[in-house]
């Protein structure tokens, strides 16, 4: 339900004169539309290329495996092993933005990023690959939910869930993109100047997170209170409606961030739901072992999943936010990428099956954990949310190391990647499970 447009200040003040428009309601959903333009839509391109940056190695894989001799364990450690220093600095990293503000917070996060997602073309042994993905992770450890917590300063939470899906639908327009460019840069590139083809990609795709990061220092208001583009009267409506929201979060404390027995439930689904995010590590390979030998097919097939995802979260995220129900529309996406990823060993050998429950597996994953993000956006406010939503986060990223690096060994040990497909599978049904525990009072709203 829309709420009704309060022409006052929290003080009983009147606002501004330019506050007051023969039609209030329709001039609010315009305020957050030029919001949502100028804000939303730019760090939406900015997580486009720090999703790419992060994702890549599944490409560079490939050529990283025959140059240097990297084994399926080494790679899956290396690969995870990024998620260990950002589960380490999720916290302290949000505190930080708190401190130095949202422009300058995130603009380092990205100009180092970049800096060290180029430095990967460097890489000769298994332990500069282990080191430079760790530092990758410090680097990057924030950006999500300092954005999160970002966006908590500028929206209520019953406009949160379409703006939310819109920023998260970076992830799968960035493997739209990147993974036809990934493919044509391995095809393109290969030899140019003395260097390999995954040299290329880690230099050509790491270069424009550290432009953006230069162009987030003029262009980024780090408050509502900030952004001259807003008029004194569209500010003042802003900042009365997420002040309004905040009292109906059940958390609202530091401490509250720790001992509420449902933010470690958040913890754990987001932990379950990370765990699918594996898969994207290994489909370009288990592709060309299926018989798809060219890189550049591979990124088309690799993308479809991703289209299907945008779709999904822009359509469910509309529905979500219009019904102010939020539980099963991350559950029930949850529920039909643990199908698709128990298939999965039946189709390994043909690649029209692998890429039929890789699709729905990949897709559905993507959906669920976009449409999750409501839940403890919705649940926190204040000092809670600015570390709740960092430790929620951060202890999801223990899948990213753990989810790779043992299904990385279960491929090396069983020569198949059929037992760790199937333990994937487990920790999504689990997770979506865990959804439908949340009471929905806490979270339908």
């Amino acid at each position: 339900m829309r709420p009704q447009v309060n022409f006052e200040s929290p003080e009983g003040l009147p606002a501004p004169p330019d506050f007051r428009t023969a039609n209030p309601a329709a001039s609010e959903d315009g305020i957050y539309a030029k919001v949502t333009r100028r804000l939303v839509g730019f760090l939406f391109v900015c997580f486009i290329f720090a999703f790419l940056d992060r994702i890549n190695v599944g490409f560079a894989k490939i050529g990283m495996q025959a140059d240097l001799g990297f084994s399926e364990a080494v790679f899956g450690l290396g690969a995870g092993i990024f998620f260990v220093s950002y589960f380490l600095l999720e916290v302290p990293s949000n505190l930080l933005l708190g401190r130095f503000g949202a422009r300058r917070w995130i603009a380092r996060i990205m100009v180092t990023w970049g800096l060290l997602s180029m430095a990967t073309m460097f890489v000769r042994t298994p332990a500069h690959f282990y080191v430079l993905r760790l530092l990758l992770g410090a680097a990057e450890a924030g950006f999500f939910p300092g954005v999160m917590l970002y966006l908590t300063q500028w929206y209520p939470a019953h406009r949160r869930g379409r703006v939310i899906t819109l920023f998260m639908a970076a992830i799968p327009v960035s493997s739209i993109f990147g993974s036809p460019l990934s493919g044509w840069i391995l095809r393109a590139f290969d030899g140019q100047g003395g260097m390999a083809a995954w040299q290329w990609l880690y230099l050509v795709e790491g270069v424009p997170a550290v432009l953006l990061g230069w162009i987030t220092l003029r262009y980024l208001p780090d408050n509502i209170a900030q952004a001259k583009w807003l008029s004194p009267g569209e500010r003042h409506l802003l900042q009365q409606r997420v002040a309004s929201d905040a009292h109906h979060a059940s958390a609202h404390r530091m401490r509250d961030a720790f001992r509420s027995p449902l933010v470690w439930l958040l913890a754990f689904i987001n932990f379950a739901f990370l765990c699918g995010i594996t898969l994207a590590f290994w489909m370009p390979s288990m592709l060309r072992n299926a018989g798809v030998k060219s890189t550049v097919e591979i990124g088309w097939m690799v993308a479809i999943p991703y289209v299907l995802a945008v779709i999904g979260m822009l359509v469910l995220g509309r529905t979500s936010d219009a019904s102010g129900e939020r539980r099963w529309h991350s559950a029930l996406p949850g529920f039909a990428a643990a199908a698709g990823l128990a298939v999965m060993p039946w189709t390994l050998d043909n690649p029209t099956l692998l890429l039929a429950a890789s699709t729905v597996a990949i897709s559905c994953n993507v959906v669920a954990n976009a449409l999750y993000w409501n839940l403890p956006t919705a649940f926190m406010s204040g000092a809670a949310a600015a570390v709740g939503l960092a430790f929620v986060n951060a202890f999801g990223q223990i899948a990213g190391f753990a989810s790779p690096s043992v299904f990385g060994w279960l491929f090396a040990t069983t020569g198949s990647a059929s037992l760790g497909l199937g333990v994937l599978a487990a920790c999504l049904a689990l997770g979506s499970m865990a959804v439908l525990l949340m009471p929905a009072q806490a979270v339908n709203r």
